[in-house]
């Protein structure tokens, strides 16, 4: 995971890549997690070396090329939409049915934070260009097993007010059928059904909407309204601030990284935990009876807590109830207090809340000067599941 000035960007699917400002070339290895997820890659911002955090390893990343494809060439048909196990907001659709309309597909999973975050841009060019002929499909591919269940899936529709057409694909079908290796990453099909355009990851709004405008004006459409949307989002939805230095942080011990109690890890073993004094910048531990599984820590006995130091505006931990649905309490803190005017959409001014289902929580969302801070959430209730933290 990459910070810089005003974007960051998640890398993790490939073999490796190269990257030159300058004179300087740095080959980063890519490891083989699932996710991978670019935010906010813009040539324009990049005004300095930035260094990658990473799991004992430090380097040096310059970008200077654009994750996205900035001309409409023809890159080939329209995959089959068939391999979803679901479809919500709409019958299935297939190319057939996409004839003589220009569509725009959207890869998606409803906790990744990057692709939340150009959501309300989605939601607006689906409704300002319906219209003209533009058809908007979210393709829902999930991360963590609960993703693949459709009741959450149409839950977090239905938080999130999305009301476009979403394919459901939990057995990474149309993802496959796409090569896609992205979340999130978008698609730009004619009215013809030839893939026109491609990009990756967070930002480059105007753009995006500059190409649906051409392919819309190509197939006849006029009268548009050429001026781009603009929007100021709110809660996880809301960009990113300019100085984030926290990677995202897996808590399973399949992807684990920068762990920082005296134990260590014990694979799908119950184990009590004893929480890091002081961790350093990045480092996150754990307190209590806990359960450590490849995908999420689950805690076996009231109360537990999760520490992590972190240097970010906000703190989010993707996290779920008990396996049986049951809420569980907590009470956040920062720098041992409660975080007051700090809480995120998630936590009250006291530090309380509580985990309903499971999906992204906002914990932190800090008012003034960013600087490190020493966060702690303590679970008053056993059985949470804890997946991940994310940053912003």
């Amino acid at each position: 995971m990459m910070h810089s000035l005003s974007f960051d960007v998640r890398i993790r699917r490939a073999l490796g890549m190269v990257v030159i400002v300058g004179v300087v070339a740095i080959v980063i290895g890519w490891d083989t997690n699932l996710r991978t997820r670019l935010s906010n890659l813009n040539t324009e911002k990049v005004e300095s070396l930035i260094g990658i955090i990473g799991s004992g390893t430090s380097a040096v990343l310059a970008a200077s090329a654009h994750e996205s494809q900035t001309s409409l060439d023809d890159e080939g048909s329209l995959p089959d939409l068939g391999g979803a196990i679901g479809w919500l907001n709409s019958a299935p659709l297939n190319r057939k049915a996409l004839r003589g309309k220009v569509v725009l597909v959207d890869f998606w999973t409803y906790t990744c934070i990057n692709s939340l975050r150009p959501l309300p841009y989605v939601k607006s060019w689906a409704a300002k260009y319906k219209d003209a002929g533009l058809v908007v499909i979210g393709v829902h591919t999930p991360e963590f097993s609960f993703e693949k269940e459709p009741v959450n899936v149409e839950d977090a529709l239905r938080d999130l007010n999305v009301t476009y057409p979403v394919a459901i694909d939990s057995n990474y079908r149309i993802w496959q059928a796409f090569n896609n290796e992205y979340w999130p990453a978008q698609y730009l099909i004619d009215a013809k059904g030839r893939i026109r355009y491609h990009h990756f990851g967070e930002g480059d709004y105007v753009e995006i909407e500059h190409a649906i405008q051409e392919l819309l004006m190509e197939d006849g459409a006029t009268g548009l309204d050429e001026a781009t949307v603009s929007l100021s989002a709110g809660g996880a939805e809301a960009a990113p601030s300019a100085d984030v230095r926290s990677p995202e942080t897996y808590i399973g011990y399949h992807q684990a990284e920068r762990f920082a109690s005296l134990e260590r890890i014990a694979h799908d073993l119950p184990r009590v935990y004893s929480s890091p004094l002081r961790p350093s910048l990045n480092r996150w531990g754990l307190s209590g009876p806990w359960n450590v599984g490849g995908e999420s820590a689950v805690l076996q006995a009231a109360p537990g807590t999760v520490v992590f130091r972190l240097h970010s505006r906000d703190l989010h931990m993707v996290l779920g109830p008990t396996k049986d649905g049951k809420p569980v309490h907590f009470r956040v803190k920062l720098d041992g207090a409660a975080p007051g005017e700090d809480c995120g959409a998630d936590s009250a001014p006291d530090g309380s809340g509580e985990v309903r289902e499971p999906r992204l929580y906002q914990l932190i969302r800090q008012k003034g000067q960013i600087k490190d801070r020493t966060f702690e959430i303590e679970f008053l209730d056993p059985g949470v599941q804890t997946f991940a933290f994310t940053f912003g």
